[in-house]
């Protein structure tokens, strides 16, 4: 067909393929090949699917009879199963840690025997990257570790951030990677004076990793706050919460991406039965835009769902009591179960793209993941 068509004809027809097909047209020959591990090539067809409103898809890890699957489903209207992902590192390390998914890439991190193991995996061309040891000074057993994992728009990176921080203690280090560079450099910029504690959550929103910090007050009582970690022009920010929130147990509360453009905070406590609060930032960086959009309640002793991400038609992903998963309607308040079962889940959003075919290793060899830190 190449003798035939001329070359950008080709392109525009290539970028319109599934990723499987395009991985299978790389033997046609070897200008097919080239122009498809092509970088440039790369980004077009992720642009292409990006804007195809069938192409989103939900990466689900769940957990059933103590095995970790993994799963691609659509988001319809019947949540389907797209296709059940072959997880190419079982075995090699104690279970891993979703950080979080970007533009088809899974960051993946697993603490074995005081080492950081930290992989790149793209589950559709199953290809992988296992990242350099970044030279860290504060890991120890006291110190809490926030994992951000993102991309860089401006310099078409994929960024994975570290923050890392003493018990109680504001954040001492702050170390990003880039896998443009495959390199790992130390933070400069001035981090604002907020403490974290546990193993928290961040999520990532227009260009900006997002975790939640406090500071405590003479009276004992705490100021939180989520702060935000630009990764393009990488400087750290503050974002205030409502009232509600800022004066509780830091421990109470958690964050997580609000649809694709925003973020949400959920506060669950224990005071006459469990309750479980969300409230969202509706418009992105508007301090007065936070709203309540959810508030459940049990006092019957049963445990009230976890709140897994949030789908395109407005909805909320459950895993509820009895280990299914469901899907909840704001507005009326409707739930539908979805025929999944599983003892624990995990939900981000996904698009199958061809980001690490033309760096990435065969993930059908993976014996020297465990010596990832070495």
């Amino acid at each position: 067909m190449s003798d035939y068509l001329p070359l950008e004809v080709i392109l525009e027809i290539l970028k319109r393929l599934p990723v499987k097909s395009l991985v299978r047209c790389r033997s046609v020959c070897k200008t097919w090949n080239s122009l498809i591990n092509n970088p440039s090539f790369i980004s077009t067809h992720l642009q292409s699917a990006l804007s195809e409103p069938d192409s989103h898809l939900f990466f689900l890890k769940l957990l059933k009879d103590d095995k970790e699957k993994y799963f691609l489903h659509f988001d319809n209207d019947d949540f389907d199963e797209f296709k059940q992902l072959h997880f190419p590192f079982n075995g090699c390390l104690p279970s891993f840690v979703v950080v979080g998914s970007c533009n088809g890439l899974v960051c993946l991190s697993c603490s074995s025997q005081d080492a950081l193991n930290l992989i790149l995996w793209n589950p559709s061309v199953q290809k992988y990257i296992r990242l350099p040891k970044p030279n860290m000074t504060c890991l120890s057993d006291n110190a809490y570790l926030i994992l951000g994992f993102g991309f860089d728009s401006r310099t078409n990176d994929y960024k994975l951030l570290i923050v890392a921080g003493e018990r109680g203690e504001t954040l001492t280090e702050a170390y990003l990677f880039s896998l443009n560079a495959n390199s790992w450099k130390s933070v400069t910029a001035i981090s604002p004076n907020y403490a974290f504690e546990g193993e928290i959550s961040s999520a990532f929103v227009n260009g900006t990793i997002h975790w939640l910090g406090f500071q405590r007050g003479n009276d004992g009582g705490f100021r939180n706050v989520v702060l935000g970690f630009d990764i393009s022009t990488e400087e750290f920010l503050v974002i205030s919460l409502p009232e509600n929130l800022s004066g509780l147990c830091p421990l109470d509360l958690s964050i997580m991406k609000y649809e694709e453009s925003s973020i949400a905070v959920l506060k669950r406590d224990w005071e006459d039965g469990e309750q479980l609060d969300m409230w969202v930032m509706k418009e992105y960086g508007v301090v007065g835009s936070w709203k309540k959009v959810l508030h459940l309640t049990d006092q019957s002793g049963g445990l009230l769902p976890t709140i897994l991400g949030f789908r395109k038609n407005g909805e909320v992903l459950l895993h509820v009591d009895g280990g299914e998963m469901a899907s909840l309607d704001l507005n009326c308040q409707q739930l539908e179960h979805l025929g999944i079962e599983a003892e624990a889940a995990f939900v981000d959003s996904y698009v199958e793209s061809l980001v690490l075919l033309d760096k990435g290793v065969d993930s059908g060899n993976v014996n020297n993941v465990a010596q990832a830190s070495d």
